[in-house]
């Protein structure tokens, strides 16, 4: 009897990040293991071995998103609220296709987990500045943060509007609404 193939962090990896730039091209319902395969220079027979299937290695995607986002949001908190809302804009533009699929709803179906656990830092951030409800809080932050970040990507603004200058004013809104405590 042949031994099962083992495959390595780096394939898993290549194949998630495949998956992710298959779902933001044409959707979770176009996406071919054997393209996804071919792209990360494997086989079909990894993602099964990786994940088990299809449904499996679209939900792996969401929760590796949410793991690097979290991981980000993490090393950001020592900065404080400001460094939080950086580093949620900075997150986005190094992961553009990531970002995309975990909010833009096209995988609503699939149910990633470690959403709340990214929000982690910013509640402890809101919580230290005072909030009242600090989750209700850390979900307003989020919305401004999202819908700016979300805005300049859809590229919906002017050219003349320069997207560096609006986040700066959507943080400095955010920093005014939680002011440092004293």
């Amino acid at each position: 009897m042949s031994r099962p193939t083992s495959y390595d962090e780096a394939t898993r990896a290549r194949l998630l990040a495949a998956t992710a730039d298959s779902v933001a091209a044409d959707g979770p319902d176009r996406v071919s293991l054997r393209e996804v395969a071919r792209t990360a220079g494997t086989s079909t027979s990894a993602v099964y071995a990786l994940f088990g299937g299809k449904d499996e290695l679209l939900g792996a995607v969401i929760a590796d998103g949410f793991a690097s986002f979290a991981s980000a949001q993490r090393a950001a908190e020592p900065g404080g609220l400001h460094a939080l809302g950086l580093a949620y804009r900075a997150w986005a533009h190094e992961h553009p296709s990531l970002y995309r699929l975990m909010f833009g709803g096209a995988l609503a179906s699939y149910e990633g987990e470690g959403a709340m656990d990214a929000l982690d830092p910013l509640i402890a951030a809101l919580a230290a500045r005072g909030a009242e409800d600090p989750l209700a809080a850390a979900l307003t932050v989020w919305a401004h943060v999202h819908g700016a970040v979300s805005l300049e990507f859809a590229c919906v603004a002017p050219p003349a509007v320069d997207p560096d200058a609006v986040y700066a004013d959507v943080l400095d809104a955010v920093e005014r609404l939680w002011p440092e405590r004293d």
